[in-house]
């Protein structure tokens, strides 16, 4: 017994020290450990992602004025032409038929002509002598006259010679008409002529038409006739071939949406990538920013057009391309994660669930980012009730909204998201007062870097416990934000998440990422 005592004393203290060594190593591994990350020093550039189709700077409808049968096929898809070089002949047999007939008339109308330039002739030959004889009877007039003074004839011949005299001047009256309506038939003659003129040259036009030639130097790109095909010309224009100027120069037709066209500018740098090579970046420019806007779906877009060159002709007219222009940059920039600007302490929430223990059946779903979101609207702006609820139902509508955009294309689920996510910003700062939408603006660029000056709040350590650290932002790139004035020097730690064990690590959220 006197040997036993001491045993089980040892192993009594033996148990004592296990389990208070178990205790000390599970308080440890229950603490949560800080992720940090470094505030560095780098470059720093905002893009625009958008998607858009390859095009020729210059592409080309080549098609046919005049009806017919295609006879000649002399060039096919990809062949290189230049202008003026002949692609097709509409049979030409029909219209080298009226030309024929139109010289015809034309030598007619001119036969004509000559028939009334005779007539005409012939009319004022008649008028001449019609002159010559009023010319003798108003002579013969004057010498009866005088013979009649000196009696030598009586008045009855005087008479006579006078109504002779008279009746030689209404024939030069009348020959004169005739003239002038031989000369007008010259006239309407002339103009025959001219008509059977411009009906020949017409007819020569279309005959001419009838082979198809290249308007400019470029590629035939596409083709939509064959041999013997029967084009048919009446209200609109039949397109026969495409064809691009120059595929060593491209461009890219990008839909931007309203919420980006702000940030573009000519000349910006663009990148692009297409399916066909992957992994290979493209360069462009910025040449254009057209300003009619197109509405589907009640998105409004812009078109904006990136020029590229093309010297190796890899890139073909048809191609997606998954754009990102450049719309700011910083070189050299004192930069922090925008994980970092998004980190809370958890005891931020924990208040804020103490404060308002009920936010309803319409708030997003629990226990997620959404979740940590709400509550952090809540906490930070100070929401009463009313707000509380009014932000609860726009984040159910948008987690439903939300939600029918999943069977969607990425590049349309992207832009209709932007713009839900606008939406709900623009609904939420409604129901805030003057100093909240201050605060609320600052939360805005702080999540989203859109902003390009605003206020963020990081947090770094200090005696093993976070310590609130306020900056101004600049510019983001949707993973790290500019640091432009604040206390953080370049190489200094903050917190960007918290480790916690595995037992205690919330479940992931399966819901939809909800905007402010």
């Amino acid at each position: 017994m006197r040997r036993a005592l001491p045993v089980a004393l040892a192993i009594a203290l033996l148990a004592a020290g296990g389990y208070a060594a178990w205790r000390t190593y599970r308080s440890a591994n229950d603490a949560p450990a800080w992720r940090l990350a470094k505030v560095e020093r780098g470059s720093l550039a905002q893009v625009v992602s958008a998607s858009g189709t390859l095009q020729a700077v210059t592409t080309v409808l080549v098609g046919s004025q005049i009806s017919g049968q295609i006879k000649d096929l002399l060039v096919d898809f990809n062949s290189p032409v230049k202008a003026g070089q002949l692609l097709a002949r509409i049979d030409p047999e029909t219209y080298e038929l009226k030309v024929r007939q139109a010289q015809a008339d034309l030598e007619a109308a001119r036969t004509a002509r000559l028939q009334r330039d005779s007539d005409v002739a012939a009319q004022r030959s008649q008028l001449l002598r019609a002159r010559i004889a009023h010319e003798d009877a108003r002579r013969d007039l004057e010498r009866k006259e005088s013979l009649l003074q000196k009696a030598f004839i009586s008045a009855a011949e005087r008479d006579k010679a006078q109504f002779t005299e008279r009746g030689a001047a209404e024939a030069v009256r009348t020959a004169e008409a005739q003239v002038r309506s031989a000369e007008a038939q010259v006239a309407n003659a002339a103009a025959i002529v001219k008509q059977r003129e411009a009906a020949l040259a017409s007819t020569r036009n279309d005959l001419a038409k009838t082979a198809i030639t290249a308007p400019v130097d470029g590629v035939v790109i596409s083709r939509q006739v064959d041999a013997g095909q029967t084009v048919a010309a009446s209200l609109n224009t039949p397109t026969l071939f495409t064809i691009a100027q120059d595929l060593a120069r491209m461009q890219v037709a990008v839909s931007i949406d309203e919420t980006d066209i702000g940030k573009i500018r000519p000349e910006q740098r663009a990148t692009f990538t297409v399916d066909a090579f992957p992994g290979r970046n493209f360069e462009g420019r910025v040449d254009q920013i057209r300003k009619a806007a197109q509405t589907v779906q009640n998105v409004v877009t812009y078109t904006v057009i990136v020029a590229t060159p093309n010297p190796d002709l890899r890139l073909v007219p048809g191609m997606t391309a998954n754009v990102r222009i450049v719309s700011d940059s910083r070189d050299n920039a004192l930069k922090v994660p925008n994980a970092a600007l998004r980190w809370r302490p958890a005891g931020t929430a924990a208040r804020t669930e103490a404060a308002a223990p009920s936010q309803g059946t319409g708030g997003p779903p629990g226990g997620g980012d959404a979740q940590a979101r709400r509550q952090r609207l809540v906490d930070e702006l100070k929401l009463d009730a009313a707000q509380t609820a009014r932000v609860d139902e726009i984040f159910a509508e948008q987690r439903s909204r939300f939600a029918e955009l999943r069977e969607l294309p990425e590049a349309d689920r992207r832009q209709r998201g932007e713009r839900m996510r606008a939406e709900a910003r623009q609904k939420i700062n409604a129901i805030l007062n003057a100093d909240q939408q201050k605060r609320y603006a600052e939360i805005v660029a702080a999540e989203t870097g859109r902003a390009t000056t605003g206020t963020g709040r990081v947090h770094t350590i200090a005696d093993g416990q976070p310590k609130e650290v306020t900056i101004r932002t600049g510019l983001s790139d949707g993973n790290a934000t500019e640091v432009v004035s604040g206390p953080l020097a370049e190489g200094e730690e903050v917190i960007v998440g918290t480790q916690l064990p595995a037992a205690a690590a919330p479940r992931a959220s399966a819901g939809p990422r909800l905007p402010f």
